[in-house]
């Protein structure tokens, strides 16, 4: 009995060490990925237009000064939301007929360790990681610290994790 649980206590862990548990197993030539491309200098586009990536804004977020940056943040929640719901009813399978699954996650404490140390490394960076590559496109250079600094925390957390709350 005990093994059963260990076992499904190892899948769990397994399982958040996985990229994607439901990765296609299709097979592309190398510029089906320029189209991912395209979407990140978009999406990187946008953030600029937005001033998502600004230090003003996100500073103005930390200190309660304007609805800017919560305005952006919760609609893309909405959005998400409602994505993963209409994912969910309607079965939605990939352009190649795949099925689409979205595993159920489950609550624990590293979580909200991990958001603090998260929060406070975005108030007093000014950065997180999706709009780095952004600010250093618009030549925020100085912004390459703040990458060298995720990719080294992401690397202490990779050596760590068996010691840390899961």
């Amino acid at each position: 009995m005990q093994e059963k649980v260990m076992a499904r206590a190892g899948n769990d862990v397994r399982r958040q060490d996985v990229v994607c548990i439901n990765e296609s197993r299709l097979e592309h030539k190398w510029y089906h990925n320029l189209k991912y491309l395209a979407a990140g200098l978009l999406f990187g586009v946008v953030f600029v237009k937005a001033e998502v990536i600004s230090w003003f804004r996100i500073q103005e977020m930390f200190r309660f000064q304007s609805f800017h940056m919560y305005g952006i943040i919760g609609s893309a929640v909405t959005v998400g939301m409602l994505s993963v719901w209409l994912i969910k009813k309607f079965r939605v399978k990939t352009i190649y007929g795949e099925p689409v699954t979205i595993a159920p996650k489950k609550f624990n404490k590293g979580q909200v360790y991990g958001g603090i140390i998260f929060g406070l490394g975005w108030a007093l960076t000014g950065a997180c990681p999706g709009p780095l590559f952004a600010q250093i496109g618009v030549g925020a250079s100085v912004v390459a610290v703040t990458l060298l600094s995720a990719i080294a925390g992401t690397w202490v957390y990779g050596y760590l994790r068996e010691k840390l709350p899961h």
